[in-house]
């Protein structure tokens, strides 16, 4: 399928913008923008679901964080936030240096063990 650009104009972009909710646009220019978001994360060596609480120098800290030990289809879990095997594990620290990519993670938190 062939891709389309679409060109709107800046006052058609702001009152699209103006329409949709606060869940649907995030604007991130630090870590620190993180704070008050769920996120998926993956790092060099495992995948975490949580919420960002805070910065501490050069670590995340998540609550209800749970590791992700198989995503499952990763296109099915981002989009439906269905995780086929998860380890609930509370309160945790992730060090930003081993952040591979992440998003927004707009599902309900894993609070159970699958």
């Amino acid at each position: 399928m062939e891709k389309v650009a679409i060109e709107i104009s800046k006052d058609v972009y702001e009152r699209l913008k103006s329409e949709l909710t606060e869940e649907q646009i995030v604007e991130i220019n630090s870590y620190k923008d993180f704070i008050g978001k769920k996120v998926f994360l993956r790092t060099v060596t495992y995948h975490l679901v949580g919420e960002v609480t805070k910065q501490v120098g050069q670590f995340l800290f998540l609550k209800n964080t749970s590791w992700v030990a198989d995503s499952g289809r990763f296109m099915q879990s981002i989009a439906d936030g269905k995780l086929d095997e998860v380890e609930p594990i509370g309160d945790w620290f992730v060090n930003i240096n081993a952040i591979v990519d992440g998003g927004i993670w707009k599902h309900t938190l894993a609070l159970k063990q699958s």
